[in-house]
């Protein structure tokens, strides 16, 4: 792979897709094991291979670095094995920091860490909330918006103190599928307005708001969606997702995207991917 080269097309031609360095936080999976379920995709019976969990997040964090984009580190803690989803540890735009809340106590001690560690990273407008939001998991980003989950982790009421907070307007959708508990694993922003989705994720209204706001939307199959494919990075013409997603990469690339697909199969029983391992830091 050579992040230099241009994208192409189905039919051999270059796209006009630019990639922009984008700044991440990330937490090595040292810790990392499945020791409670709190999502459909976690059982504590089935073994979990955390020397290989560590060598699958090294080849996504070499490969953000390859692409050009900077990677900070937060220390992992022992005894938070989720702690490797950063995305979940914090909501970070326009310089500003919302800190996470979480709806389970197995994870209530990572918000004070990710928001403390951003501190130390030199962010000066911090809020620790006061409603349950679980960061850039529930929270994404558009040109326009921010789409915000909720239904299984982050509140209506987070929705208000992040527009209040972040003084963007906040669109808030509901998810109704529970092996779809965080926006983040049922639609990826692609670039500026540009989105995915699955829609068997959300409440019949909230698709209705999208296909609204959205209409070019890419709209993924339930097969795309059940291998966490939307559960992705993109920084605005390499789309980083599982390998196991193939069908949603060749969609991806007939509209001029560089799909990349990676293998995370041991994180994937915690119920996480590319993007839960990815806190984007936008200043």
């Amino acid at each position: 792979m050579n992040a230099a080269s241009p994208a192409r097309t189905a039919n051999g031609g270059t796209t006009g897709r630019t990639a922009t360095p984008r700044h991440y936080l990330m937490c090595r999976p040292t810790h990392f094991t499945v020791s409670y379920a709190i999502n459909p995709w976690m059982d504590p019976s089935k073994p979990v291979d955390t020397a290989l969990a560590v060598v699958q997040w090294e080849r996504l964090r070499a490969l953000y670095l390859e692409l050009g984009h900077r990677v900070d580190l937060i220390p992992p803690i022992a005894g938070l094995p989720d702690m490797v989803y950063a995305a979940n540890g914090a909501t970070v735009f326009d310089g500003k920091v919302l800190g996470a809340r979480f709806r389970n106590a197995e994870r209530a001690a990572e918000g004070p860490a990710y928001l403390g560690r951003l501190e130390d990273a030199g962010f000066t407008t911090l809020h620790e909330p006061e409603q349950v939001n679980e960061g850039a998991g529930d929270f994404l980003a558009t040109d326009r918006w921010i789409l915000a989950g909720r239904g299984f982790r982050s509140t209506a009421e987070a929705h208000v103190e992040a527009q209040e907070f972040f003084g963007r307007p906040v669109i808030g959708l509901r998810l109704v599928d529970p092996d779809y508990y965080h926006l983040d694993t049922a639609l990826a922003v692609l670039d500026g307005d540009e989105i995915m989705y699955y829609p068997g994720a959300f409440s019949a209204g909230s698709r209705a708001v999208l296909e609204r706001l959205f209409p070019d939307a890419l709209i993924a199959t339930a097969e795309d969606a059940s291998v966490l494919g939307l559960n992705a990075v993109s920084d605005g013409r390499h789309v980083v997702l599982p390998q196991t997603a193939a069908r949603l990469g060749e969609r991806l690339a007939s509209r001029g995207f560089e799909p990349i697909g990676v293998d995370l199969s041991e994180l994937l029983k915690g119920g996480g991917s590319v993007k839960c391992c990815t806190l984007e830091l936008d200043r």
